[in-house]
């Protein structure tokens, strides 16, 4: 694998990879095969694509069917649209039926950019952990994205991956080993941690590093399982900290920092936590990414700028 890669090629590779293995896996899109470069598969299994049109609903509900079937049903485009467009058939063909479909959801956050917010899937952690019995993944890096869709599979009942639009170079090292459930510390400090998930998390390590440069302790804490998640552990690694700040490209409702405020109070934690995203009831703005992060306060430099003025 490459230093940077994109996580739909990785997601491509793991199904070719696994249906070789003798998974009878099936990828279902939505007239998006582009989104999902798809193609590589096709290629090698050209009868086992189904491609149901621009109906994210009809998408969802054969794939659920699929998988009553015995199938391994993976959905393949883009996380506003299934997130938006499919959100009953995911809450009752997949969870509530318990069905064995990872869902995977393309070019998350705001990876459309000027396309604006119709595009932009800033909901999409807060609307899959409102549903019962669905594990949520949001990997940062290559070797990680690899490891939880290898995971998503041989995994049996519902999953939602959400997969950045960006090719991402790697956060960690070669022998990482992602475990469902923990959080991973990439780097230690005491004064402030920086939680965050998915793509922010390569502006979470560039502000500690020019922190740290600085002289400041500041640890960051990737929070790639969404569902299972151990808390307690979370909990651990931010005991004693003062400030906590949390970073996603969602809205702050629903996402990491409610996740995190939720730990926070529950253990009894002192620690004084600023959460940074799309805020309450508004939207990411469109623009390209360097700009809507630059807006919203989590790229490197808004992220540093915050930390330092908390930590005075």
């Amino acid at each position: 694998m490459s230093n940077s890669e994109h996580f739909a090629n990785i997601m491509v590779q793991c199904f070719i990879d696994a249906v070789k293995a003798g998974v009878d896996l099936v990828p279902v899109v939505a007239d998006s095969t582009s989104t999902s470069k798809i193609k590589p598969f096709v290629a090698e299994f050209p009868d086992r694509l189904v491609n149901v049109g621009i109906a994210e609903q009809v998408m969802v509900g054969t794939a659920a069917g699929l998988a009553l079937s015995g199938k391994v049903a993976a959905t393949c485009n883009a996380a506003p649209f299934l997130v938006s467009r499919s959100n009953e058939q995911v809450k009752v063909d997949v969870c509530y039926n318990n069905t064995n479909v990872k869902l995977f959801g393309l070019n998350s956050g705001a990876s459309y950019g000027p396309l604006a917010s119709t595009h932009h899937a800033i909901d999409d952690i807060s609307t899959m952990r409102g549903f019962g019995n669905i594990q949520i993944f949001a990997p940062s890096c290559p070797i990680e994205c690899k490891q939880i869709i290898e995971h998503a599979i041989r995994e049996m009942g519902p999953v939602y991956i959400r997969m950045d639009g960006k090719a991402l170079p790697e956060l960690h090292d070669a022998d990482y080993r992602f475990v469902p459930g923990e959080p991973s510390l990439l780097r230690k400090g005491s004064q402030v941690a920086i939680c965050a998930l998915g793509s922010v998390v390569h502006e979470a390590v560039a502000a500690a590093d020019s922190l740290i440069e600085a002289g400041l302790d500041v640890a960051v804490i990737n929070v790639s399982s969404i569902r299972p998640l151990n808390r307690e552990l979370l909990g651990n690694m931010l005991s004693g900290m003062p400030h906590v700040v949390t970073v996603e490209e969602h809205n702050i409702n629903g996402g990491l920092g409610s996740i995190v405020a939720e730990v926070v109070a529950e253990q009894g934690l002192k620690s004084q936590l600023t959460r940074l995203g799309v805020a309450d009831g508004d939207y990411a703005a469109a623009g390209d990414r360097p700009y809507t992060r630059n807006n919203l306060s989590i790229d490197s430099a808004g992220i540093a700028s915050v930390c330092q003025n908390l930590m005075g």
